[in-house]
């Protein structure tokens, strides 16, 4: 990388982080095989350590193409059919609608179309049996939308394709993991469990509170959640793992651990999205910016957020993990400025349409559930919202960040919509109707959320 665009890219990431008051920052960039990775603050405001390029972030849900790439490993070996019910391999699977879950697929799992609750963490313990336990639980889920149909974000089904994974292997999910996926790709700094991770620098989340960052604690996942959002890595395992995808399925050594078209298939559009990104694959979340195909993902924890990203045409990637739960907006910046300023991609701007004040009223109103919804209000005429989590959402003792103000939303289409400013700028949102042409759902962060209230002006 040029010099001068490396200072002007570490500058901006200071600055940045100052701005925000992210603690600490990862950032690794690979462009046709050559590899930039910097540093920048510490590992806690409590405990400050520097932070190096082998310092370990939780990359949260990026965790869930780690899941899916080892799923498609079974599927070369003729252990698995992605198109068989899932109760072809745990037969006792349920969900509140029996229907649904007797239709559910394999491969529902892991491109977001269960249909069912997807937020659902509970903590199982920290035996062998929590991803079984976990999944037995699900029993008693809600169905929000018909199993195969309707792209909603979903935790709950990653962690079933995980417990796919043990029954198939006969290995406990996080072993199967190391062994048949981590080892292979030579990934000797991303981990699971705690044990392993105490020897090593490891990042501690932080929320930011209005006095400064704060260390969010717990730190530790639950077990059961491993197979959606478990693994704590490094930059450099990150961008090794983006080679992979973007290779032809060999490891750094040689080792073929994936045919290239399973690679490919992975990649694939499987359903549309609307939200979050344009389509999902196998896991991987799809989008086009600037004519280009990016295939993404990242991941939040409690206070660390991570961005991962790769341009399989161009043989590029980045990965930017973050300490604080400002590091959404962090990443999105970086990642941003990295694409235009080093890929030379830019997004084609989306323009605003005008609607009639008269049908503003039309989207106003709360969606979500009691524990996290979204507030969509008119004030002087222009449609707002504001995201807010209620005390179910967090585990107990957590902190809790103050909420962010309202922020300015455009339509750019019928009923869809994108935001304007910071801190979810550019983040689109979608609104979805029933069959007799109602708003029957709000779709924002790729979640399904059905109307808590009747519309509300909220002032004019």
């Amino acid at each position: 990388m040029d010099k001068d665009v490396r200072d002007r890219l570490e500058n901006f990431v200071t600055q940045t982080m100052e701005r925000l008051q992210v603690p600490g920052v990862a950032l690794g960039i690979t462009d046709h095989g050559d590899e930039y990775t910097a540093a920048f603050g510490i590992t806690s405001v409590d405990n400050p350590l520097p932070v190096t390029t082998t310092t370990l972030f939780q990359i949260g849900s990026t965790t869930k193409t780690f899941t899916a790439t080892l799923l498609m490993k079974l599927v070369e070996r003729g252990e698995v059919d992605l198109d068989a019910p899932v109760r072809k391999y745990l037969p006792g699977f349920a969900v509140q609608s029996d229907e649904d879950a007797a239709r559910a697929r394999v491969i529902d799992c892991v491109s977001h179309v269960g249909g069912w609750v997807g937020d659902y963490f509970r903590d199982t313990g920290r035996g062998d049996d929590a991803l079984q336990k976990y999944v037995e639980r699900m029993a008693r889920l809600p169905q929000l939308t018909p199993c195969g149909e309707v792209f909603s974000y979903n935790n709950a089904a990653f962690s079933v394709a995980g417990r796919i994974i043990e029954v198939v292997t006969g290995e406990p999910f996080e072993t199967a993991m190391r062994s048949m996926l981590l080892e292979p790709l030579g990934l000797k700094n991303t981990f699971f469990c705690q044990d392993d991770l105490v020897t090593y620098r490891v990042a501690s989340g932080h929320i930011v509170m209005p006095d400064g960052p704060k260390v969010a604690r717990p730190w530790r996942l639950s077990v059961s959640a491993s197979p959606a959002g478990g693994l704590a890595s490094d930059v450099h395992d990150q961008l090794a793992y983006a080679r992979f995808h973007m290779g032809d399925g060999t490891a750094q050594d040689g080792t073929r651990v994936l045919n290239q078209a399973t690679l490919d298939r992975m990649k694939q559009p499987v359903h549309e999205a609307g939200s979050m990104c344009d389509e999902v694959g196998i896991s991987w979340l799809l989008r086009d910016v600037g004519g280009v195909r990016l295939v993404e993902h990242g991941g939040s924890t409690n206070g660390q957020m991570a961005a991962f990203s790769t341009i399989p045409s161009r043989q590029f990637a980045l990965t930017v993990l973050t300490n604080a739960n400002r590091g959404s907006e962090l990443h999105s910046l970086v990642r941003q400025w990295i694409l235009a300023n080093i890929a030379g991609i830019t997004p084609s701007p989306r323009p605003a349409i005008e609607l009639a004040s008269e049908r503003l009223h039309e989207y106003a109103g709360s969606y979500g559930n009691p524990d996290a919804h979204t507030d969509l209000r008119l004030i002087n005429g222009q449609l707002t919202l504001q995201t807010l989590a209620g005390p179910g959402a967090l585990s107990d003792g957590a902190l809790v960040p103050p909420p962010y103000d309202p922020v300015p939303v455009d339509f750019y289409a019928e009923d869809r919509v994108i935001v304007t400013a910071a801190p979810y700028g550019g983040a689109r949102g979608e609104f979805l109707r029933d069959s007799e042409g109602r708003i029957a759902r709000f779709r924002w962060g790729g979640r399904i959320n059905p109307p808590l209230a009747q519309p509300d002006s909220g002032g004019g």
